[in-house]
């Protein structure tokens, strides 16, 4: 598949029903556009199986309900609606897009309570998110913005409003030749990068920044889990920024990122190391398993 996402063969699943992918459209007064109240969840299937699926649909009912709305469909129901669209696809290898938002209603302000509920799913072929940096390692801008408050915004819903500031560090970023940036949280802590988290290595050992201000990735649930699992000791806490010269190895994961290798973050490099390359591989065969 290629091409603009609004022109492209094949289906979406909207509200119940396979729709033709250039007809799954929304109207201009759609309150999600204008007050972003929408949430979503990024996927990946491996073999025609869609890798923690369950896990997703739980959470995108949860970031609904932390914004505010309650998506109409069970998560029994949202599985079903995914595996429709997965098969319909064609494709074994896919990325997998759920979002749900309040859509165009009687309401047309900042409350929107009358307005329903939509739900859309859809899948495309896509390849790594940060393309050869999986080999040599991604190069990395430091993000003038930063991740706020939780008594700010609700940091733990993957919803669309919150990736403002991230879509902005990115375009910065690629503007100076890198793939993606790092943010620091609204205390000066090491945070993630735009879309996805991070992992320090260092004397053997793991250290990744406590998720208690950003999205607590499935992902880097998963990998923290590998390396326990490998006997390597993984600390969660705050990392301040002059820690980052000590640091020997670094890699970012996420749904679309997997686990891809970090060779540079501003001024600081990183080695492309044996655990980096180790937690890697284990990930990709973990997915395909």
């Amino acid at each position: 598949m290629a091409g603009a996402y609004n022109d492209r063969d094949g289906y979406i699943w909207m509200d119940g029903k396979m729709v033709d992918w250039r007809e799954a459209n929304v109207h201009i007064l759609t309150h999600a556009l204008h007050y972003a109240s929408s949430v979503f969840e990024g996927e990946r299937a491996y073999g025609g199986k869609i890798f923690k699926s369950r896990e997703h649909s739980e959470r995108l009912k949860r970031s609904a309900q932390m914004i505010d709305f309650e998506i109409p469909y069970t998560v029994d129901e949202i599985e079903a609606a995914k595996l429709e669209v997965l098969q319909a696809s064609g494709l074994q290898d896919a990325y997998v897009r759920a979002i749900a938002w309040r859509g165009a209603g009687e309401d047309m302000g900042v409350a929107s309570a009358r307005n329903p509920v939509r739900l859309a799913i859809a899948a495309w072929e896509w390849g790594a998110y940060y393309g050869d940096a999986k080999m040599k390692g991604a190069k990395l801008d430091i993000s003038k913005w930063k991740r706020p408050s939780p008594e700010t915004i609700p940091s733990h819903a993957k919803a669309a409003g919150l990736y403002m500031i991230c879509t902005m560090s990115k375009h910065a970023a690629e503007a100076k030749g890198c793939s993606d940036a790092m943010m620091f949280d609204y205390r000066g802590y090491v945070a993630e990068a735009t879309g996805a988290n991070i992992f320090f290595v260092k004397d053997g050992e793991v250290h990744t920044p406590d998720p208690d201000c950003f999205l607590n990735g499935i992902t880097r649930q998963t990998v923290i889990g590998m390396l326990r699992d490998k006997q390597i000791k993984v600390h969660e806490r705050h990392i301040m920024p002059e820690e980052l010269e000590g640091f020997e190895q670094c890699w970012l994961t996420g749904t679309a990122a997997e686990v891809t290798p970090v060779g540079q973050i501003g001024d600081y490099n990183f080695e492309v190391g044996s655990m980096t390359r180790d937690i890697s591989e284990s990930y990709e065969k973990l997915v395909r398993t």
